[in-house]
């Protein structure tokens, strides 16, 4: 529905600490649009999927309801099942319409439980901030804000005796303490999204702006066992679109930080720009029967498209493929983790947001001298005494009737 507020925009910001896949890239993606031709050209989705770490901020003028114009969430983690996406009872939403003055926060620290075998996390905080003006529209700031932060968190923790994770990479010996984490991220860790209005020299319009930003130091890949690997992240990936409504001034600018891969002190390599992918061959796995047993760490690539006035984006830390299936036919792997997946579009009208004439609420004008202020109507006929006449009419005929009946009546 169009709003007189100033626009369209369209913003999103997405930022994912990690996530684990269950055979990714399997299961076909179902549209609302009945064209089977349309449905195999979409990506495939995972078996499952757990994510943790989520933040999202969301701007959109044009949303059927009005409360969805901007909206903000943040959850320590979040699952998929086949594509379908369930509402967890955890974490944080804040919509707008009507416009937030003060953000959400929540912080806790999760009783220990039988979940923590799959997922563990300790040192949760979350804030969440949604804003949008009824006359303005976005000409506020910021539209939308969304972050979540935790101290430390680890996935797949336990498995079954034989079948542990420490035991795959001893050959089927147990781990030495038995069990080992396939994921571990032992220092704070952040995940931020935002949408904003930024000036653009030389314009009068403001630019749409969506940004990611990530946070995180190190992670640990089969933490608790000899064969621990771990990955030290330098520098701070931040993934940012803005659209100043020409596709020519419109920019994606993304800062891709350096991994370092090493393993019981010894430097494995290093992945960055000019070195995207790394294989590291865990010993004491027989390759002869399924080679499985590399580890394919590779940094996600930058991906970008320009439509338009609208500019999208997206990009991941790096993933990880265990027990891949391609020796043995399969086009996936088993697992595949990923860090620091991050998503932003931004779309602006012609020319940017104009917030110079945004229409302004009006003050109350002084007694009297608001030419437009309601006087009263005239009375120009009997119509507006009609309760008056009603009554006035119903007295007299109730007394015309009292004199008739205490009169004597007269003889013919």
């Amino acid at each position: 529905m169009p709003t007189p507020a100033p626009g369209p925009i369209v913003a999103d910001a997405g930022t994912l600490i990690g996530v684990v896949r269950v055979l990714p890239n399997t299961v076909p993606t179902e549209s609302i649009i009945d064209d089977p031709e349309f449905e195999e050209k979409l990506p495939k989705q995972a078996v499952a999927e757990a994510g943790m770490g989520r933040a999202v901020a969301q701007a959109n003028s044009t949303a059927y309801f009005a409360h969805e114009r901007a909206v903000a969430e943040a959850s320590p983690f979040g699952v998929a099942v086949f594509g379908k996406s369930p509402q967890l009872p955890v974490g944080l939403a804040q919509a707008a319409l009507p416009d937030r003055a003060e953000p959400i926060r929540s912080s806790m620290q999760p009783p220990s439980s039988p979940a923590d075998q799959l997922v563990k996390l300790s040192g949760l905080d979350g804030s969440v901030h949604a804003r949008w003006d009824k006359e303005a529209g976005p000409c506020v700031s910021p539209i939308a804000d969304a972050r979540y932060s935790m101290g430390s968190a680890s996935a797949v923790n336990a498995l079954p005796e034989g079948l542990s994770l420490g035991g795959l990479l001893n050959g089927g010996k147990p781990a030495e303490d038995g069990a080992g984490s396939l994921l571990h991220v032992p220092n704070s860790a952040e995940a931020h999204s935002n949408v904003q209005l930024v000036d653009v020299p030389g314009q009068v319009g403001k630019a749409v702006q969506s940004t990611s930003n990530l946070q995180l130091a190190s992670v640990r890949l089969f933490a608790g066992t000899p064969q621990e690997i771990r990955v030290d992240v330098v520098g701070t990936p931040r993934l940012t679109a803005t659209a100043t409504g020409a596709p020519a001034t419109s920019t994606v600018e993304y800062e891709a930080p350096v991994l370092r891969v090493s393993r019981g002190g010894e430097q494995l390599g290093v992945l960055d720009a000019a070195h995207p992918a790394l294989d590291v061959p865990p010993p004491g796995l027989d390759r002869r029967v399924l080679d499985a047993g590399v580890l394919r760490l590779s940094v996600g690539e930058l991906k970008q498209d320009v439509v338009d006035t609208e500019v999208r984006a997206a990009a991941r830390l790096f993933d990880l493929q265990v027990l891949r299936g391609h020796a043995v036919g399969l086009p996936t792997s088993l697992l595949q983790v990923s860090f620091g997946e991050q998503v932003v579009r931004a779309g602006a009208p012609a020319g940017g947001v104009d917030c110079t004439t945004a229409p302004v609420p009006p003050a109350p004008d002084p007694a009297g001298t608001n030419p437009q202020a309601v006087q009263p109507l005239a009375l120009t006929s009997s119509g507006y005494y009609a309760i008056p006449l009603f009554w006035t009419g119903t007295g007299l005929l109730l007394l015309g009737s009292i004199i008739i009946a205490v009169l004597p009546r007269r003889r013919a």
